[in-house]
């Protein structure tokens, strides 16, 4: 059973698939204290035990906005020291969600500025909808992105992209998003969350551990060298070597039926 949190709404709409709504839709769903709290504690609980979680799709609540970023009217006059201590949160919350074990998509049904972009940078990707907006504004505040903006940002759709966007704090459209490989896919407002779901549901089929394997092999190996990349790649393939799952896929193949993964 998910934790009772306030600030987001966790549900399982069925076996497997994990929905995660940012729920506070008055205020354009942007994070306070007490969400990078629970997104911490949610993210935590999933790097320690995914249980049968095999897919998360996050979105935000309503039709508006997937995430404005920080509450700058809970940050107004907040002292340094309270906003470092708010800052820490941010940061473990962000690093927590890149090691979440199981593939996390975004679902961005409206804007997503500033620490909300970040927060779809730090998940494996992404579908919005057509009408959806995007920015990091932080330079535009006298602040620059400091929730991992500045390294997935680059990491996603290149240096000299990524200065353009963060340097100068503009809004971009999704089609511009699409085209520079912030999001995978476009879809109408009223088709996200089916796209998106059909997304999960393919990756929920499909052997559990084999796709955490794979994530993390992509992952991790982007930050090595090619040649260590390829032996990390080799240690996380040999990991299922053993497993069940690994035997039902050579056998399901052979008789021609549907494999029965079980995540062993």
């Amino acid at each position: 059973m998910a934790p009772d949190y306030q600030t987001l709404l966790v549900e399982t709409p069925e076996p497997h698939l994990r929905l995660v709504t940012l729920n506070r839709p008055q205020v354009a769903n942007a994070f306070d204290t007490r969400m990078m709290q629970e997104l911490l504690d949610l993210w935590t609980g999933l790097v320690a035990d995914p249980g049968d979680t095999r897919c998360v799709v996050l979105t935000g609540a309503g039709d508006r906005a997937f995430c404005a970023g920080a509450d700058l009217k809970e940050r107004n006059g907040m002292t340094e020291a309270a906003w470092f201590e708010q800052h820490a949160i941010i940061e473990r919350e962000q690093e927590m969600l890149l090691h979440v074990p199981v593939p996390v998509i975004a679902a961005v049904n409206g804007a997503a500025f500033a620490g909300g972009l970040e927060l779809l940078l730090a998940c494996d990707f992404a579908y919005a909808a057509t009408t959806a907006r995007f920015a990091l504004t932080e330079t535009t505040l006298g602040l620059m992105p400091g929730a991992g903006g500045t390294q997935t940002l680059p990491r996603t759709v290149g240096e000299r992209r990524a200065k353009e966007i963060v340097l100068t704090g503009r809004p971009f459209d999704a089609a511009q998003a699409l085209a520079w490989g912030m999001v995978n896919r476009l879809c109408a407002p009223d088709r996200l969350m089916v796209e998106t779901f059909e997304a999960a549901r393919t990756i929920a089929a499909n052997a559990p551990l084999a796709v955490r394997q794979a994530k993390k092999s992509i992952h991790s190996g982007l930050q090595l060298p090619l040649a260590e990349a390829l032996r990390f790649e080799i240690e996380c393939y040999e990991k299922l070597v053993a497993t069940a799952d690994r035997r039902e896929g050579i056998a399901a193949f052979n008789a021609k039926r549907k494999p029965r993964f079980v995540g062993h």
